[in-house]
């Protein structure tokens, strides 16, 4: 009778990598055309937020110049930011010419 061993090969440990896309900021910027009430009601109609989110983000803007309003995919913040520079001007401020203004940067890594 044949002596049949069986020989196991020891299993490869293979390291999984969890890749996440790369996260960015949508920041909106101040300007002296716009009202409070246009920034408000803006946030509130694009971005969901309640008047006093919105509200804490028009001073944000004001004081410090830009507010960080999300994070998320460069593609998602680009569909916002193509929303806020088509939401028109401020029609209580005659000079005002147009939308506001929102760039996107990277986000600092975690």
């Amino acid at each position: 009778m044949a002596d049949s061993t069986t020989i196991t090969r020891p299993t490869e440990k293979t390291k999984e990598e969890t890749r996440f896309a790369p996260l960015y900021n949508l920041i909106l910027l101040d300007d002296d055309d716009h009202s409070y009430e246009y920034v408000i009601y803006m946030l509130m109609q694009l971005f969901g937020f309640k008047v006093t989110k919105a509200f804490k983000c028009a001073i944000e803007v004001d004081t410090g110049g830009r507010v960080i309003l999300m994070s998320g995919t460069k593609e998602h913040l680009e569909l916002k930011q193509e929303q806020i520079h088509s939401f028109g001007p401020d029609p209580s401020i005659p000079r005002c010419a147009g939308s506001m203004s929102a760039i996107i940067e990277a986000a600092p890594s975690p």
